[in-house]
Order: structure tokens, then sequence, then C-alpha cells
């Protein structure tokens, strides 16, 4: 059994406990403690969507870099769900960036695809559709989503950073994502 294959432990008291000690310190030797408890999860992740396994293996390098930061910036309950996340994200924008590519039918798009249905692949015609979708929503909906969706921030920080209320947050997501679904069911027809 190899290094990616491995069985994951998750520790949830533990994890929280090495995140509060790298966020204190800095040492790249405790992240790398709580990374490696989790490349299994990372690397089925990105094998999942990039279906390449060296790739799937850089990626899980390159996923190890971006931890360095983005713990620092985000407030993180639950380790191993941000962390599966912030893999699948990064797998849907190497996908985007047109390193990889698959062809799917648009038909197949439940509610929002790129980032609710994790089990579903996604191409560029799929982003393309999903992005024109977001233009043509109301402002408070588009910058709601993308803070949410994109940015990946908790109804607080976006009620923070926009000035919008907590049920205004909610709201504006939900119905996001309903028009969303709506635009691209009728783009699929």
């Amino acid at each position: 059994m190899d290094f990616f294959n491995r069985p994951i432990k998750p520790n949830d008291a533990g994890d929280e406990q090495l995140l509060n000690s790298y966020r204190k310190n800095g040492d790249l030797a405790v992240l790398g403690r709580l990374f490696e408890g989790y490349v299994p999860l990372v690397y089925g992740v990105c094998l999942k969507y990039l279906r390449d396994e060296e790739e799937s293996k850089d990626a899980v390098m390159a996923i190890f870099e971006e931890l360095t930061v983005k713990v620092k910036k985000y407030e993180i309950k639950q380790f191993r769900s941000w962390l599966y996340v912030l893999s699948r994200n990064y797998c849907l924008m190497q996908l985007r960036s047109g390193k990889k590519m698959d062809v799917i039918s648009l038909n197949d798009i439940m509610e929002l695809p790129v980032f609710l249905n994790p089990d579903s692949d996604r191409s560029e015609a799929t982003m393309i559709a999903l992005e024109r979708c977001m233009d043509k929503l109301p402002p408070a909906q588009k910058q709601s989503i993308g803070l949410f969706y994109l940015k990946e921030q908790c109804y607080k920080e976006i009620a923070g950073a926009t000035g919008f209320s907590l049920n205004e947050v909610k709201s504006y997501i939900q119905n996001g994502k309903r028009n969303l679904k709506i635009c691209l069911e009728k783009n699929s027809e």
C-alpha cells in the first residue's frame, strides 16, 4: 500500500490542536502531520476529477502548498470537510483552466453543479454556461453566491463583507441557487 492509498484516520480533536499549533508558530512539520492523515482523501478527490494518477499526485502537493496560506485565513470548523471542498475546488479550477477537459452533457446538471454536486464531472462548456447564468443574477445574489462558493466564506463572513443581514445572505444564496438551476436548465434544452 503506497502513501496515496492508505486508510484515512481522521481525528477531529487532534486536527484542531494541530491547526491551532500551525497557526500559532507556522511550523510546516505540524501542518504536514495534519495533512498526512488526509492525503488519501485528497488524492481520491483529485483522481476522481483529473483522472490521471500523476496529475493527481501533483495536485495533492499543490493543495498542500495552498494549505500553508489558507488555513491561516479561514475559520475551519471541520478540517476534513473543509479540505475536501478545497481539494474539489482546486481540481475544478484545473479543469476550468484547460489543463484537463472532459465532455459532459448539460442535461446532467443538478442544482448548482460545480459546487454542490461533487460526484459529477464538469467540462469547460458547463463552466461557461455557469458563468453566463451567474452574470444574469441580481447583484446581491451574484455577490453572495460568489463569496459562499468561490471564496468559501460562511454566512457571517459574507454579511460582514457586504453589509447584508444573515437572513438576507441566506435568502440571496438560496434564491441565487434556484435562479442558476433554472437558467442552466433553460440553456441545456
